[in-house]
């Protein structure tokens, strides 16, 4: 493979729609691993590291969205971008295909050159992404986060966070660009505490803001998704 070219996943249990796909992206230089049913894509996703997976929601064993969510719930595939290709169209799954970590989300029938266009601005997207260093810490436009010792600063100013706040702060900066539905914030902040709901994800969020926005009314960090939830900015 040569350097620098990236590798797409697809699975889809329609062997057509797998050909079509696997002669187009290659025509347009990307290395291509095919799957048609859910325990062979959750394998190829182990072994070969795809930098993108187009996954079908309809699937013999393991569905699509149970694949999304284990690829999520991975620390080694966490940022792994998705795009859901499904004859499933309604808004109401497009919602569930975001909320369960869906980077784009495609209806059959489909047009191959947008598809095309997708893959390469989901891929831009994702290189474009600002990165946790390896030493854990987080800079972004003015916001610099350092996890070991939980200092948070704006414009070089120090911010004290409370640890709820920080814990928000490390899970949406961790994939920059990922919608996260207060669900899975509540999952991932507040874990099995009792008594917790959804409304105390938005407390939380305001305060977040009130310390490291300039403006919480328009924020440049921490973002709103309409009917979904919230993410990092993500540079695009």
């Amino acid at each position: 493979m040569p350097t620098g070219q990236k590798r797409i996943l697809v699975v889809d249990d329609e062997k057509d729609i797998v050909e079509l796909l696997t002669f187009n992206l290659e025509k347009e230089g990307f290395a291509v691993t095919q799957a048609f049913d859910g325990e062979e894509a959750l394998k190829t996703i182990r072994t070969n590291k795809p930098d993108l997976v187009i996954l079908d929601l309809m699937l013999p064993g393991v569905s699509g969205l149970d694949i999304c969510r284990q690829v999520r719930r991975n620390e080694e595939t966490e940022t792994l971008p998705v795009i859901m290709l499904t004859a499933k169209g309604e808004p109401l799954d497009k919602v569930v295909g975001l909320e369960i970590g869906a980077d784009d989300y495609i209806t059959k029938p489909f047009n191959v050159r947008e598809l095309v266009a997708r893959v390469r601005a989901v891929l831009r997207r994702s290189s474009q992404r600002p990165k946790e260093a390896s030493e854990g810490t987080f800079t972004f436009q003015g916001l610099h986060v350092d996890y070991r010792t939980y200092q948070v600063s704006v414009d070089g100013k120090k911010i004290e966070l409370g640890p709820t706040e920080i814990k928000l702060l490390r899970c949406l900066t961790r994939q920059p660009g990922r919608v996260f539905s207060r669900d899975q914030l509540l999952d991932a902040v507040w874990g099995e505490e009792a008594f917790v709901e959804p409304r105390t994800v938005d407390v939380h969020i305001s305060r977040l803001r009130a310390d490291i926005e300039q403006d919480k009314e328009k924020p440049k960090y921490i973002l709103t998704v309409r009917g979904i939830g919230y993410k990092f900015a993500d540079g695009s």
